[in-house]
């Protein structure tokens, strides 16, 4: 690869959108006529959206990538089909963003004194080489971490995410762990290719690197506190590429009303190094097919007096970038947004909750989820608040601006999730179409009301 990658041409984009529907199974039946009740969601139309998001063609839709472009150029396509319109101030479907990508040109070298430590994995990268004394952690408990620029932690009771969410608030350059069944489980799901910390063009970038140490090694390591460790990335050059989000809009009947924000990410892991693709049926076609089907649904139906955004982010996957961008460059006043609803991962049913429920991370936050589910929606707590998974989607993005936002959520610990068997065929088409079809008059209601949710005491991120 070149050391340095151009912003490509997205002019793709404007002819796909030029373009007619695609016939066969990429065909979709116009939505019913206005004031038809009730809306059947149709599983066809489901496996059509999974068919061609989820299909070969795409390659896994990898983050800010030509296929990530033309997943989105569909998107939008399809918003315009239904009958949607370019969100206000935008003169198009399509919103996107430059990111810089840090790219290595040789192995990582991580040394201890100026001795290289043998055995080193590196689960991410800074955007720069790490110089810093070594400070070791006292325990595993993220809000006891040391702030300095290199810490190891040798007990990894807790969950990786939330020991790395807390060395990056800390600003810690190098987090240093040891080698444990989780740690590995975390390599394998990356596909053994060390992330590298991207960031949008204008950002100063910052990212906590993760380097992993044999148990051997480890030991030896965390006996020299305060001693020098130096991690080098030879070769490491930028790289620019481009992101798109989708962005549809369905105008409310009260042009002073706010708006509701229904949402998904439409990017994947894409082509591994190994060449198998990584078709992300699941993680998250199944999100962006759920933002389609409502919206081809809502617009079918009687004008509501609140606008509706449907968004579709890119980016999702290497860092939650399109959200980023849309929530400091969102075409309505984020103060107008009065909630946004984000789907990630529903085509499989949790074991642990009732027959037919999806889970709203961040349940009890807010008074969102209690009351959609007093207006029918089939929406439950998150039975893995160990996992955090209301910090890890799209929805964190807006939270920690104010607007109530949540994911809701299938099987959020499926054993297809980072795995080469996400595929249409590992999707439990029922079980999306009926959740899609949960969803449709409680959001028709939300949309009708004059409702504003609202955090509760000590809910909202950041306060």
């Amino acid at each position: 690869m070149a050391a340095w990658i151009e912003r490509r041409n997205v002019g793709l984009l404007a002819l796909l959108l030029a373009l007619p529907l695609a016939s066969g199974a990429l065909a979709q039946a116009a939505g019913a006529p206005a004031g038809q009740a009730p809306w059947t969601v149709r599983p066809e139309w489901v496996k059509a959206d999974e068919d061609f998001l989820a299909g070969d063609a795409l390659q896994g839709r990898g983050s800010a990538t030509p296929d990530e472009a033309k997943a989105a150029a569909w998107v939008a396509s399809q918003f315009k089909h239904f009958g949607l319109v370019p969100a206000p101030g935008m003169r198009s479907y399509l919103q996107t963003a430059t990111i810089v990508q840090p790219m290595l040109g040789g192995p990582p070298v991580l040394a201890l004194a100026g001795r290289p430590l043998a055995g080193v994995t590196l689960l991410s990268a800074p955007a720069e080489e790490v110089r810093g004394r070594l400070a070791v952690a006292a325990s595993d408990d993220p809000a006891a971490l040391p702030a300095a620029d290199v810490v190891a932690v040798g007990s990894a009771k807790a969950p990786l995410f939330a020991i790395a969410r807390a060395a990056n608030a800390r600003h810690v350059k190098l987090l240093i762990l040891r080698q444990s069944p989780e740690t590995d489980r975390i390599w394998q799901q990356m596909g053994g290719v060390t992330r590298m910390p991207a960031y949008l063009e204008g950002d100063a970038p910052h990212a906590t690197a993760i380097a992993i140490l044999p148990a051997a090694a480890f030991d030896g390591l965390i006996s020299q506190a305060g001693q020098e460790v130096a991690l080098d990335l030879p070769g490491l050059t930028l790289a620019r590429r481009t992101t798109t989000n989708a962005i549809g809009f369905l105008p409310g009947s009260d042009p002073a009303a706010a708006v509701l924000l229904l949402s998904a990410h439409l990017d994947h892991l894409g082509r591994r190094p190994d060449g198998i693709v990584m078709h992300g049926a699941n993680d998250d076609a199944s999100g962006t097919s759920a933002v389609l089907e409502l919206a081809r649904a809502l617009a079918a139906g009687p004008r509501s007096r609140r606008g509706i955004l449907f968004v579709c982010y890119g980016s999702e996957e290497i860092g939650g970038f399109g959200s980023a961008y849309f929530g400091a460059h969102s075409p309505v006043p984020l103060a107008k947004i009065a909630a946004n609803i984000e789907f990630e991962m529903i085509g499989a049913q949790d074991p642990k909750l009732p027959r037919g429920t999806l889970m709203m991370t961040g349940f009890e936050r807010s008074n969102l989820g209690e009351t959609l589910a007093a207006h029918g929606a089939l929406v439950a707590g998150d039975p893995y608040p160990e996992q955090n998974f209301f910090q890890r989607s799209d929805n964190y993005q807006l939270a920690l601006k104010g607007v109530v936002a949540h994911t809701i959520s299938g099987w959020a610990v499926t054993p297809t999730y980072h795995q080469p068997t996400d595929t249409v065929a590992n999707l439990d088409i029922p079980f999306m179409t009926r959740a899609i079809q949960s969803l449709i008059e409680p959001v028709r209601w939300l949309a009708a009301s004059d409702f504003q949710p609202e955090w509760k005491s000590g809910g909202q991120p950041g306060r």
